[in-house]
């Protein structure tokens, strides 16, 4: 039964890291662009949260309703006005310019916000619990956790392969030079598929902003567990991310019970090892 919480609870926190990496996995099947700025967009969420709860009183998750938009309107910005300008044959000027805009993001928090440690209050979430069977609980923000992300994993899904926008998204990805013959806006499609991503950041941003303290350097760790979680289930797969994320979290939670420091190293160690077996990913996209 011990080993059985152990599992669960890992699964339940691979929802977030899979969260974490859907954006990542969505940007690079689109535009082909890695996003180093990845993991500290997640933590600016996490602030623009704190800052929207202080400011009206309100609680974490309500306070998604206006993270969200935010964070989708800095999306298309920035790749409007700045990623688009970067994109091209050579992957080096997008992972230098996102790499300095990582930098910007966390000393600009820094100057902000200090180097204090910040936490989002969920109140009686925070420690309510569900009994799944005997001598078997979850926590209901967990639980909560992983519902959203899989309902976040699937409407991308929805979105990505039965609306417009998600065909204009593929035909940009397969062939942005015919698609803009064919009448797209490549700049306008790319700079919507990063407000996508931002808009699920911004989910991430408050759950990791309620589970845990976090603090304008945590950025990087975001985006490793990120990248783990994408390249685990296969680039530009979203439910191959899902899988990512849950083998990465069961993984580090079997590691946390052996051994409270093995916690982030069994992580790895599951990384490198289904990436020495199947280098493509477990789930990875197949292209016809």
């Amino acid at each position: 039964m011990v080993w059985i919480n152990v599992i669960l609870q890992g699964v339940l926190v691979g929802g977030l890291y899979a969260m974490f990496a859907a954006g990542l996995s969505l940007i690079f099947g689109v535009m082909r662009l890695v996003n180093i700025a990845h993991g500290d967009l997640i933590v600016l969420a996490a602030y623009l949260a704190l800052v929207v709860t202080e400011t009206l009183g309100i609680g974490p998750l309500a306070s998604l309703i206006l993270v969200v938009p935010l964070m989708a309107l800095i999306g298309y910005a920035l790749q409007r006005l700045v990623l688009n300008r970067t994109l091209g044959d050579d992957l080096l000027p997008p992972l230098l310019v996102t790499f300095g805009l990582s930098v910007i993001i966390q000393n600009g928090l820094l100057a902000v916000f200090t180097a204090d440690s910040q936490k989002l209050h969920a109140g009686n979430l925070e420690v309510a619990t569900v009994r799944l069977a005997e001598g078997v609980y979850v926590g209901a923000l967990p639980l909560l956790q992983f519902i959203v992300a899989v309902a976040v994993i699937a409407a991308l899904q929805f979105l990505f392969y039965r609306t417009p926008l998600g065909r204009a998204f593929r035909a940009t990805a397969d062939d942005p030079a015919v698609a803009q013959l064919m009448g797209l806006d490549n700049r306008h499609v790319f700079a919507l598929a990063m407000a996508v991503s931002l808009a699920v950041v911004a989910i991430a941003g408050v759950f990791l902003a309620i589970r845990a303290d976090f603090d304008p350097s945590q950025g990087p760790a975001r985006l490793i567990f990120g990248f783990e979680a994408v390249i685990i289930g296969g680039l530009g797969s979203l439910w191959g991310t899902l899988a990512g994320g849950l083998i990465l979290g069961v993984a580090q939670a079997i590691g946390a019970h052996l051994d409270p420091g093995w916690q982030v190293l069994a992580g790895h160690i599951a990384f490198l090892v289904i990436l020495a077996i199947r280098p493509e990913g477990l789930f990875p996209k197949v292209r016809t």
